[in-house]
């Protein structure tokens, strides 16, 4: 017997954003289909209305993930994006606002309590604040980090190293010593031609010559001819193993055959 569920195995983006955009339009600044998956940009101040609209009236019941993105160019360079999935639906969107290192981003605490966790790994790595928020502590990073990692500019190396010192028996910070300079890397693949030699190709000749194989012009070559023959067919100093004879004796079965 077919067993029905109610959440269709593949969810079609077709009419979704018409669908959603009349009960959250007054919020909405942009709405559009990018790589398959239904983006919404809404206005800060507004989220946690926008999402609980989205959960209570169109059946988007979990926050899976909230993730942030730096793009230092723009006025509000950071983005605080929302990803809700549909249960019943089989059906994902997101959600994205902005907004820079001032501007809090109201909490959705209020909404799904796993968002407290996720809304503090944002602010440790980007250094978005969530108003509302009453736990608000960095959760990635180690008591007394400076800075937030995920920002374009903090730099690559960080600011300190930690090592354990046996000195002091103990953890200490330090600030970052490379043992050599930065180095650019040239990823450019030999099969794409590069205009200099690589490390190695300095020992070779040339490039082999494909159209021309190797063959061996004479026997002598091969290491063939009567020489080697002759040295064939003398006899070698290897001694065989001593051959013994081992009688084998059936016995007879009693009774006439």
């Amino acid at each position: 017997m077919a067993v029905q569920h109610s959440a269709p195995k593949f969810a079609s983006n077709d009419g979704v954003i018409d669908a959603l955009s009349e009960s959250i339009s007054v919020w909405v600044i942009d709405a559009q289909e990018k790589h398959g998956e239904i983006i919404f940009t809404v206005q800060r101040d507004a989220i946690e209305d926008v999402l609980r609209t989205l959960r209570d009236d169109h059946k988007y019941q979990q926050l899976m993930e909230i993730a942030g993105a730096d793009y230092p160019d723009r006025p509000e360079r950071f983005e605080v994006v929302y990803m809700l999935l549909s249960l019943t639906k089989n059906h994902r969107i997101m959600v994205k606002v902005s907004t820079d290192e001032a501007a809090p981003v109201p909490t959705v605490t209020t909404l799904w309590p796993n968002a407290g966790w996720l809304e503090r790994e944002v602010f440790d790595m980007y250094g978005v604040t969530f108003a509302g928020n009453r736990d608000l502590r960095r959760i990635l990073t180690d008591y007394g980090f400076e800075g937030h990692p995920f920002r374009k500019d903090f730099p690559m190396t960080g600011y300190t190293e930690l090592r354990y010192s046996e000195e002091e028996k103990r953890v200490v910070y330090e600030p970052v010593e490379l043992p050599q300079d930065m180095r650019t890397f040239d990823f450019l693949s030999p099969w794409e031609g590069s205009d200099y030699v690589l490390p190695g190709d300095e020992k070779a000749d040339g490039a082999p010559d494909v159209d021309k194989p190797k063959v061996t012009e004479t026997p002598a070559d091969t290491g063939a001819g009567e020489d080697a023959e002759e040295l064939a067919e003398k006899g070698t100093e290897a001694v065989p193993p001593d051959m013994v004879e081992v009688e084998i004796e059936q016995e007879e079965k009693g009774g006439d055959s």
